[in-house]
């Protein structure tokens, strides 16, 4: 993704050409609220692409998950955000190209640049006494990134910022970004709550090999002692490593990738059901059509029916609400 160049002076508030990764159905919307001050609405269809935006400058990225799941590197360890999280640190300490393990993720960041940002942003408003760079010494002590978990104080903040009607973005934009700081302000940092959601790179590894593996073999159902087998660790660690990166159940996981792929071949082959559930490991297609009804909502027949005729085809729920 390439960062759009900036013209010399923009309204706050105004939106600014979506950023596109070329590879996937990927955008970002940026809005600049004050100076040194941005907002980015994330609309992401992939596992991987680059929706960061090195600038070499002294950022603090406050990013918010509303769908799906994200990861954020942090030099050797890893966390990650489902909805309703919160997440603080700086630029320069994340990874390269963010990972959205579900391959579906919408979210937004806040971007401050700390060496153009106000230093106090009473100046926009009487007794807010905020300031940007005492809000990085707070949450970015340099030992892991910060992680708020999902709560009403936080849902109330962002669940306003989603659907912000164009007439009123400007204004509404500043008063919500002011609300935002304010509260990080006063809110209590929790650094062994933070520790607890730490993920290594070993399991991280882990986890992102069996996913490769298991997809490449989506005509084949691999019991856990063959994976156990196959990569040398017990089953108790694989489980354990897929459910902290992607944050539902190995199984449950590939039952829906494996169940999307079916919705593809139904729609654009001519293969019967029998066949297209052979690909995906089902020798039994009764078996087989419980599984893609449990996903998209609707049996095999009835989806290809729909494609056929136009109807509108059912969207499957969102990933971290489909499977356990």
């Amino acid at each position: 993704m390439q960062k759009q160049k900036e013209p010399a002076a923009q309204a706050a508030g105004a939106p600014q050409p979506a950023l596109r990764c070329p590879a996937a159905e990927t955008a970002a919307l940026r809005c600049p609220i004050f100076p040194g001050i941005e907002i980015l609405y994330d609309d992401v269809h992939a596992q991987k692409c680059p929706v960061r935006q090195s600038s070499g400058g002294n950022i603090l990225e406050i990013t918010h998950c509303c769908e799906g799941r994200i990861e954020r590197a942090f030099r050797e360890e890893f966390c990650y955000l489902s909805p309703g999280d919160l997440s603080i640190a700086l630029d320069a300490d994340l990874g390269g190209d963010a990972y959205f393990p579900l391959a579906h993720y919408r979210g937004i960041r806040i971007r401050i640049d700390l060496d153009r940002a106000p230093r106090c942003l009473s100046c926009f408003l009487d007794d807010v006494e905020v300031s940007p760079q005492a809000l990085a010494r707070k949450f970015c002590n340099g030992s892991s990134c910060f992680i708020a978990r999902s709560n009403e104080s936080i849902a109330h903040i962002f669940s306003e910022l989603y659907n912000v009607p164009d007439s009123i973005r400007k204004g509404y934009f500043k008063v919500k970004i002011l609300e935002l700081l304010l509260f990080l302000s006063a809110m209590p940092v929790e650094t062994a709550e933070t520790r607890q959601h730490i993920v290594s790179r070993a399991q991280v590894a882990l986890a992102k090999a069996v996913c490769t593996y298991l997809t490449a073999h989506m005509d084949s159902r691999i019991p856990l002692e063959q994976l156990s087998a196959h990569f040398h660790v017990s089953g108790t660690q694989i489980k354990t490593s897929f459910r902290l990166v992607y944050g539902v159940s190995l199984y449950a996981y590939m039952r829906r990738q494996k169940m999307e792929s079916a919705a593809l071949m139904l729609r654009d082959t001519e293969r019967s059901v029998l066949e297209i559930a052979g690909c995906f490991g089902y020798d039994n297609g009764s078996k087989f059509s419980k599984a893609f009804k449990d996903i998209l909502g609707v049996t095999p027949a009835v989806y290809r029916h729909r494609a056929r005729t136009g109807e509108p085809l059912p969207a499957p729920p969102s990933p971290e609400n489909a499977a356990g």
